[in-house]
């Protein structure tokens, strides 16, 4: 019998066990990764296209055009997707990112032949009808003058134009954006972007002989590409300058504070170690942030730090929403917890607090077979492999107090930071 007054025994984190996928070319151009997994009945199909843009980098079309895969086909009305959709027990769900766009679809593997031809419906003959082009629109707006309102909507908004510029990046949506699209822009968006040669489609699940042959029948030789690929936008990307923006609102009971600047990203070897110092700073719910400013403070009941990486470059933010009558004192302690990171070598019971919660974080993260694709296409769209998360977790492993400190004085400069504020400065 299990005695539960004693301590299990402790037992070091072992190597990961990444699943390698099979990997699939076909003629019209579509690069396809299978991960199998024959006891899992659930079958995941996610189509993964690289953004294109023109030199106006006009983002906002990407979105739309991505939300409204769903909306309508030459054979199918939204309605009858949907339908068809539900009635076999699927999925269907568009998504947006600053680089990538994708079309993922779940299905029972008993249902795979009925779902898959939908997909390829979509994929090929997407009309995007103006009337529900219309509604997209007039919904988005609404929402947006809705969420205009909100001090962290408007503080996000400041920062992600601040810090990027002028590009795909820092470009925000507005009113008078949404009016400006139009349906002709989004049928030439699709006719550009959505084809086999700008695609890379990750399966996972049961993938037998059956679901190969239909794979190789829809997706690679009935999905045709409809143009040329156009060249690639490379977005400008300049140095941010330390800046401190201030948008008061008198009626504002909070402020929304955000800070942030452009940092390495997943492809550049330091970024293991930036992701341990943002942890230890503000990136779990025991971090010096947390514990200061919340904990100790009581000035807000959550703070926090990113990094994120994207394909020409990484992001660090750092964010929270604080009484009016606290703001400067929270950014003073910001500050703070900043300096005190390089001026002062962090205790190693705290190293040790935050390489256990990362690996803990790492094992955690594989749940599924799904877990093992989307480590997968971390490491892909970076241009790397999956040999790279033994590098990231000996790095994890091997931290030192003395390199928290060198990496907090190379990457973690306060000064260097955009600031943000909406609301009020307080004291």
């Amino acid at each position: 019998m299990l005695n539960r007054i004693v301590a299990p025994d402790f037992q070091s984190i072992k190597p990961l066990n990444l699943i390698q996928p099979d990997s699939v070319r076909y003629d019209n151009g579509l690069q396809a990764f299978v991960f199998q997994d024959p006891q899992l009945q659930l079958l995941r199909f996610e189509f993964v296209f690289k953004n294109i843009f023109d030199k106006q980098e006009f983002p906002l079309r990407n979105t739309i055009m991505s939300s409204m895969l769903r909306e309508g086909t030459a054979t199918l009305s939204s309605a009858e997707i949907a339908d068809q959709v539900d009635f076999y027990g699927a999925y269907l769900m568009p998504e947006y990112s600053l680089d990538h766009t994708s079309l993922t679809v779940y299905t029972m593997h008993k249902y795979v032949d009925r779902i898959l031809p939908i997909i390829l419906d979509i994929l090929n003959n997407s009309i995007f009808p103006q009337k529900e082009l219309d509604t997209f629109v007039r919904n988005n707006k609404q929402t947006l003058q809705i969420s205009l309102k909100k001090n962290d909507v408007l503080a996000r908004r400041l920062f992600f134009q601040t810090v990027f510029g002028d590009n795909r990046y820092g470009s925000i949506p507005t009113a008078e954006a949404y009016d400006s699209v139009n349906r002709g822009d989004l049928l030439q968006l699709f006719g550009q972007q959505v084809q086999p040669q700008n695609c890379t489609l990750f399966v996972a699940g049961h993938v037998d002989a059956d679901v190969l042959r239909m794979m190789r029948e829809y997706f690679g030789e009935q999905w045709k590409g409809k143009a040329t690929l156009p060249a690639e936008n490379v977005p400008e990307l300049g140095n941010v300058k330390e800046q401190i923006i201030v948008e008061k609102r008198e009626e504002a009971l909070q402020s929304a504070i955000r800070m942030g600047n452009l940092t390495l990203n997943r492809s550049n070897p330091d970024f293991p170690a930036v992701q341990f110092v943002n942890t230890l700073l503000g990136g779990f719910f025991g971090s010096r942030l947390m514990r200061n400013i919340r904990e100790d403070k009581g000035y807000t009941y959550s703070i926090g730090s990113a990094v994120s990486s994207l394909q020409y470059t990484g992001l660090f933010t750092l964010s929270s929403e604080v009484g009016v009558d606290v703001t400067g004192a929270t950014i003073s302690e910001i500050k703070k917890e900043f300096e005190k990171l390089r001026q002062e070598q962090a205790g190693q019971e705290e190293v040790e607090l935050v390489r256990n919660y990362l690996q803990g974080v790492m094992l955690g993260s594989l749940e599924s077979v799904f877990s093992h694709v989307d480590k997968f296409k971390a490491v892909y769209f970076s241009g790397l492999d999956l040999s790279y998360y033994a590098y990231y977790s000996d790095v994890i492993a091997h931290m030192t107090v003395v390199q928290v400190q060198d990496t907090a004085i190379r990457y973690f400069d306060y000064d260097s930071l955009v600031k943000v504020v909406v609301g009020k400065m307080g004291e």
